[in-house]
């Protein structure tokens, strides 16, 4: 655990577990210079749609970037 400047998001869809290979999508995501709502460094695509907030524990916070958005819940976090 830790700190890394690049991670990989992984989302799990609903009902499948995390290890079948085609149950989850990857998103890789860069540190950013900015804080999220938990004070923890935020992360992002290379779109910026992607944000998630991940603590030093690689605790995952989903962050909505924009209006219509509902961030994703099963989301696993991995050093890229």
């Amino acid at each position: 655990m830790g700190r890394s400047d690049r991670y990989e998001l992984v989302f799990v869809r609903p009902g499948e577990p995390a290890a079948v290979p085609d149950a989850a999508d990857v998103v890789q995501v860069h540190r950013t210079d900015r804080s999220g709502p938990g004070g923890h460094p935020v992360y992002a695509d290379d779109t910026g749609i992607v944000l998630a907030e991940i603590s030093d524990r690689d605790e995952v916070r989903m962050i909505a970037s924009g209006g219509h958005q509902d961030p994703a819940v099963a989301v696993q976090v991995r050093p890229a």
